[in-house]
């Protein structure tokens, strides 16, 4: 591509920014800054880590992605959108009880340097071509399947607050399909929460906080831990779901520079506390819809979604007090919900397909089990345990695979 045509798709902008670009920015903005948010807070708080470490955090993984949808969108003028690995938080956030934030932040480092290292080389349609993908998602579907059942459980903890919660969730997705049902669990939880007046505001009020340099450190076993299945995480599913969204509306995405972008972008954001920065499928999905209009305008919805998710890193400072004041039900449950299409599309992909049940099997139990070996946390275990299973009882099919990828 021409260097000028990065100017040239910024110019036009202005004729391709309407209605249809805006709004479907403004859905997937909304989708992807309210469950996912509660995530990132929810695995800092289990990860022991400080209310200013959450606030940078949740910065880097806003501004940053923010900043490679902008980039991305202009670049090659197609409606890509810049985000982070949810399954890629949980795996942090069992690291993090084992792990200093420091080595965690040398992990991420190694991680992207990974990715990098195998997009320049071209490996990654490679290894996305030969890694079966039932068993990624068998693994992401182990890993994440808590906080579906902790969503069910926190119906014993307040009936009212959870149950109407997972009743608008449910009633907006039968009748108000163009609204975000996460959007309008959150917003009858939060009413609800108010007039219980179950709210708990900090004293300090609300203050702006600037994000913290985080020095990193690095550690083998944290690099094992965390780096390995980080990478995998951004190559196999992220970066593999985000790959095929724009392809089914007949885009041609840039494979490696995707991956190579996102990572040298997540270096730099992981000095801030960012565990990855990766291509979003759902926000890609939303953005790269017949909806939005003709598939040259489609780009300005992509990068307007990075201008919001940019300015709410920006103001995260001033975000978070009002969600972690929030009953801790709330979070729980609209996490819960947030997590519903990951868990069912990973589900779908693991158990569709009659190849691979074996090792996928044995890739959601083990990532269900939370085992803990040699500081080596559960997604890299079933992984390696998936594959071995693989290995003994399903060779022919990945015989098959590897002839079909070769012909």
């Amino acid at each position: 591509m021409r260097e000028n045509q990065f100017l040239t798709n910024m110019k036009d902008l202005r004729h391709t920014i309407n209605m249809n670009t805006i709004s479907s920015a403004l859905v997937a903005s909304i989708f992807g800054s309210t469950g996912p948010a509660l995530i990132v807070i929810g695995a800092a708080t289990s990860g022991g880590l400080t209310y200013e470490q959450t606030i940078s955090w949740l910065f880097a993984v806003y501004f940053f992605s923010g900043l490679l949808g902008m980039y991305l969108a202009l670049k090659y003028r197609q409606p890509i959108t810049g985000a982070y690995t949810i399954a890629g938080t949980v795996l942090v956030a069992g690291s993090l009880t084992h792990f200093s934030l420091n080595e965690a932040i040398g992990a991420y480092i190694i991680a992207n340097i990974l990715v990098i290292i195998l997009g320049l080389s071209g490996l990654i349609d490679k290894l996305m071509k030969w890694m079966p993908l039932p068993i990624v998602m068998g693994m992401i579907v182990g890993v994440m399947i808590r906080f579906a059942i902790d969503m069910i459980t926190s119906i014993t903890i307040s009936p009212l607050l959870a149950g109407s919660a997972i009743f608008a969730f449910l009633l907006s997705s039968r009748f108000f399909k163009k609204v975000p049902p996460v959007l309008s669990a959150l917003v009858v939880a939060i009413s609800l929460a108010f007039f219980m007046d179950a709210f708990q505001f900090p004293e300090t009020g609300f203050s702006f906080i600037l994000p913290q340099i985080i020095l990193p450190s690095f550690s083998i076993d944290a690099i094992v831990s965390i780096s390995i299945p980080l990478a995998l995480l951004i190559i196999c599913s992220e970066n593999a779901q985000a790959s095929g969204v724009p392809m089914a509306q007949g885009y041609k995405p840039p494979n490696n520079a995707m991956a190579i972008s996102g990572s040298a972008i997540g270096v730099i954001a992981s000095f801030f506390g960012a565990h990855a920065i990766n291509i979003a499928g759902p926000a890609t999905a939303i953005n790269a819809s017949k909806e939005v209009g003709e598939m040259e305008v489609r780009y300005a919805a992509g990068f307007l979604n990075g201008v919001i998710y940019a300015l709410y890193g920006l103001l995260a400072s001033l975000v978070v007090p009002f969600v972690t004041a929030m009953p801790g039900v709330i979070v729980t449950v609209i996490a819960g919900l947030a997590m519903l299409g990951v868990l069912i599309n990973s589900l779908k992909t693991a158990f569709s397909d009659s190849k691979f049940q074996m090792g996928a099997f044995f890739a959601l139990i083990i990532g269900m089990s939370g085992v803990n070996f040699f500081n080596i946390s559960a997604p890299l275990w079933a992984i390696i345990g998936s594959l071995l299973v693989t290995f003994l009882l399903e060779k022919e099919h990945l015989g098959l695979k590897l002839k079909v990828n070769n012909s």
